[in-house]
């Protein structure tokens, strides 16, 4: 596995990068590409922390974790499959900062600003530094939104990146989502963890404190963002009784091999980290570069499947555009036939016939009429 290290050419940065010219100067892009990424930072946001900075090996064009981050040129080339909003966020949006698609559980979206902003962000249209913060009152009628809808069970804070929020309001949000009695679980999804470890405080992990089940989604997609200082950070929020998941994307240049995810998922699981949705790329503007078909995904998928415990085994799934909610896309082990089932052992690829069940003779019994 890897040692979660890389080798770069010069010092990493001590503040936070928002721009080409930034991007520059610590070496992670050209001067000649500049003009390019200039038109690009118009139109999205740029952000690597020192964190991510130095977790990139300069040397290595196509360096997966500098893929995730570093813009380029291409975003602005925009295919007839790409969607501003691919998962319609906006026509589910009964009150500013809240999606509700599913009929048990709703997003609720406390800011947009988020430590890093991600190159195939599904958001990218929304997200910003400046983006987003809710109002008091905003914030008010949105949570007023969860506690008079009783069929809401769950609460999911999303954004932007909630672990932005400081441990006060952070804590208050959890607090009143707690005190409504139909929420039984809260979700909070975060690139911080693994971004930008030094924002997990004791505070913000008392933050997070509350008698409710809460489950905090940390999204990664590379084995090296997960070194020393994310491992501290997730070991302190573990210890604080949160329960962590893994969500990542599968991208083309990151990931999009069997050793790079069984990497991935043994670094989080060595991070107590259950992975739990490895998703289809959603189709944001200028983000082609990294799909991957679903026939590969699925292969890769297949191959892990026997050499890798099952704790390490997530949901494949494409979130389908237009609210459709997330579809679980395989790989499938098992068809049918007549009334048996065919099933591909993973360990061998032999192929098992699980014959259809013969009535036992107790159920036989209590069908027989009695006289």
């Amino acid at each position: 596995m890897p040692d979660g290290l890389s080798h770069p050419a010069m010092p990493s940065p001590a503040r936070t990068l928002r721009s080409p010219e930034a991007l520059a100067e610590a070496g992670l892009v050209p001067a000649a590409a500049l003009p390019g990424l200039r038109a690009v930072s118009e139109r999205y946001a740029i952000s690597v922390t020192p964190a991510v900075a130095a977790l990139i090996d300069r040397t290595d064009p196509a360096d997966p974790i500098a893929a995730q981050y570093i813009p380029r040129a291409a975003e602005l080339l925009v295919s007839a499959q790409e969607l501003e909003d691919p998962t319609a966020d906006h026509p589910h949006s009964p009150v500013k900062g809240v999606v509700h698609r599913y009929p048990d559980r709703a997003l609720l979206k406390p800011l947009l600003a988020c430590p890093v902003y991600c190159r195939f962000c599904f958001r990218r249209e929304q997200v910003g530094p400046d983006g987003g913060l809710l109002s008091e009152a905003e914030l008010d009628a949105a949570l007023d939104y969860f506690a008079r809808t009783p069929q809401l069970r769950e609460a999911i804070l999303t954004g932007g990146d909630p672990l932005m929020l400081s441990p006060r309001r952070l804590g208050t949000i959890v607090a009143r989502l707690s005190a409504i009695p139909h929420i039984e679980i809260i979700r909070i999804h975060s690139r911080v963890p693994v971004a930008d470890p030094a924002r997990v405080t004791p505070a913000l992990a008392e933050a997070l404190d509350t008698e409710k089940a809460l489950f905090l989604c940390v999204h990664a997609n590379h084995a090296r963002e997960f070194p020393p200082p994310a491992r501290s950070a997730l070991r302190l929020l573990a210890r604080g009784g949160v329960a962590l998941l893994g969500q990542s994307v599968l991208l083309r240049g990151v990931n999009d091999s069997e050793a790079a995810l069984e990497d991935l998922f043994r670094a989080m699981l060595a991070s107590r980290i259950k992975p739990y949705y490895l998703h289809q790329l959603d189709r944001a503007p200028g983000t082609a570069r990294f799909e991957v078909p679903v026939a590969e995904g699925r292969r890769l998928l297949r191959a892990l499947r026997g050499r890798l415990t099952g704790l390490a085994w997530p949901v494949y799934a494409l979130d389908t555009p237009g609210g459709g909610g997330k579809a679980p896309i395989g790989p499938e082990f098992a068809t049918p036939e007549g009334a048996d089932w065919v099933v591909e052992r993973p360990l061998d690829g032999a192929p098992y016939r699980h014959a259809a069940a013969e009535p036992s003779p107790e159920h036989s019994l209590r069908d027989t009429p009695q006289g």
